[in-house]
């Protein structure tokens, strides 16, 4: 009877091994399409849902959904919905490039982010917050996933974390650059992280921001031309190995 039991342990646990679906995965870009085709190539499956084209990826250890939200928060927070309700993905991960908003944040700097701040959103004309306070929320400051952010250090110790400034705007201007980082003490900003760790908040559904800079301090859109798609394969490759450990 104890062996029979015995084997009846062993069979449940390695099936469930062997079986177990694998993870499922939403990647959501921005802008940074063309790195996801040159690392991982054709798609197996792709198909529309909710306005977005979705390219699905597998391997033994999870399936990947890709995403191209386009830029905005209100296209980042769509997309992530679609991710979450159609393609019923257990974390979401969004990598893609920002811009400093201190000299220290050079060009293809790597980082993760830590804290955001919706800085365009506010609600102190009417309510005793303070600006980018959300209901709900203690302060204007939205804290990430620290187990995720953890295990994305143990990968690449040399990632650094970061504010992140979000809102509907691409700032080009050193002065404004300055201000975000003086009000909010933000090291980067871009314009779809608040949106899309919002929605999964709502949702219960845990994310991890993964950025490489742009355009720096000092820089303009056209520098972010320049260097945008080479810091994307950077930040892709590091995002990559990241989600193998997650």
């Amino acid at each position: 009877m104890k062996t029979i039991l015995t084997l009846t342990i062993f069979f449940t646990i390695f099936t469930q091994s062997v079986f177990a679906a694998p993870h499922r995965i939403g990647l959501l870009v921005a802008v940074e399409q063309q790195s996801i085709f040159e690392k991982y190539g054709k798609a197996a499956k792709v198909e529309s849902a909710g306005g977005f084209d979705v390219y699905s990826y597998k391997n033994r250890e999870y399936q990947l959904f890709v995403i191209n939200s386009g830029v905005g928060e209100i296209a980042a927070a769509a997309a992530t919905q679609v991710l979450i309700d159609v393609y019923k993905v257990d974390l979401v991960v969004n990598f893609g490039v920002v811009g400093a908003l201190t000299d220290e944040m050079t060009v293809a700097e790597n980082c993760v982010v830590e804290i955001i701040v919706h800085y365009q959103f506010d609600l102190s004309g009417i309510d005793p917050v303070k600006k980018g306070q959300y209901p709900g929320f203690n302060s204007e400051f939205l804290y990430t996933d620290t187990v995720l952010i953890n295990k994305a250090l143990k990968v690449y110790p040399s990632l650094k974390k970061v504010t992140c400034a979000s809102a509907d705007r691409f700032v080009a201007n050193k002065d404004e650059k300055d201000e975000l980082h003086t009000q909010f003490g933000a090291d980067i900003c871009e314009m779809e992280c608040a949106a899309i760790f919002l929605t999964c908040h709502r949702n219960h559904v845990p994310c991890i921001f993964i950025k490489a800079v742009s355009d720096s301090l000092t820089g303009d859109g056209k520098e972010y031309y320049q260097e945008y798609l080479r810091a994307a394969a950077l930040c892709l490759d590091i995002t990559d190995k990241i989600i193998h450990q997650l």
